[in-house]
């Protein structure tokens, strides 16, 4: 499966952007998909991953009841919601699709990643 994040940019702290992930393929429904997140200097961290059929998700302690992630099968995407966001919101964000977990080597599959930049 090919991956095609976007929607990232330039927002103000306490502003909100959705991030979309755009898959190809027939299988994207059979993968959990994640969200991870690389800031610079920093290792890759996980941000939110949500079930094959969407029912469930989970997220990193530091976005929870900020973030949302939802997806919808019928057009192979992914969303991810980000509201009261902060300065160290601030990464490239990936979307991956794999067998879920909040572990990266569980997802084979990643977008190309798109920037979001949190000004204070």
């Amino acid at each position: 499966v090919q991956l095609q994040a976007s929607g990232g940019g330039l927002v103000q702290a306490g502003g909100s952007l959705r991030l979309s992930c755009g898959a190809s393929g027939r299988t994207f429904s059979s993968y959990v998909m994640g969200w991870f997140r690389q800031a610079p200097g920093k290792e890759r961290e996980f941000v939110a991953a949500i079930s094959v059929s969407g029912i469930s998700s989970y997220y990193a302690d530091s976005v929870k009841g900020r973030f949302t992630t939802s997806r919808d099968n019928a057009k192979n995407t992914v969303y991810l919601q980000m509201n009261s966001l902060k300065p160290e919101d601030t990464a490239v964000y990936y979307c991956a699709a794999g067998s879920g977990g909040s572990y990266y080597p569980n997802y084979p599959y990643w977008g190309q990643g798109t920037l979001v930049t949190v000004s204070s």
